[in-house]
């Protein structure tokens, strides 16, 4: 890791949305858990403290949450696919993965949960 960049971690971020393909689970919302960690050049805000220089989270998870709350999702794999897919949409971010738990998934289980991660090709 470059000593230039930041690493930005949203941590469990607790929504509801409709999330599976049983019938119980199309018809009420879960909840989910996310959890979110970005990497990204943070060179020009470590010096400037001007936060047109930063990533700016709450954009990114302003995002997010419009997106699980008000979507459905039928696999857990979409629902992190799409989430990563914010997560690393700005030009900055060299890094970026996503952890959605699905909590009470399984019966023995505390929860069951999805990583994905992202990270940027050299051009």
């Amino acid at each position: 890791m470059k000593p230039e960049t930041a690493i930005i971690r949203i941590k469990n971020l607790r929504l509801r949305t409709y999330i599976g393909i049983k019938e119980d689970e199309i018809q009420n919302q879960q909840d989910v858990i996310i959890n979110v960690v970005i990497h990204y050049c943070a060179d020009k805000a470590r010096n400037s403290d001007n936060v047109a220089d930063a990533l700016n989270y709450r954009t990114i998870t302003k995002k997010i949450i419009a997106l699980i709350e008000n979507n459905r999702f039928s696999l857990l794999e979409n629902l992190t696919n799409q989430t990563l897919a914010i997560a690393s949409e700005h030009d900055w971010v060299e890094f970026a993965s996503v952890e959605i738990d699905k909590p009470h998934a399984l019966r023995f289980a505390d929860s069951v949960s999805m990583e994905l991660s992202y990270q940027k090709t050299s051009s």
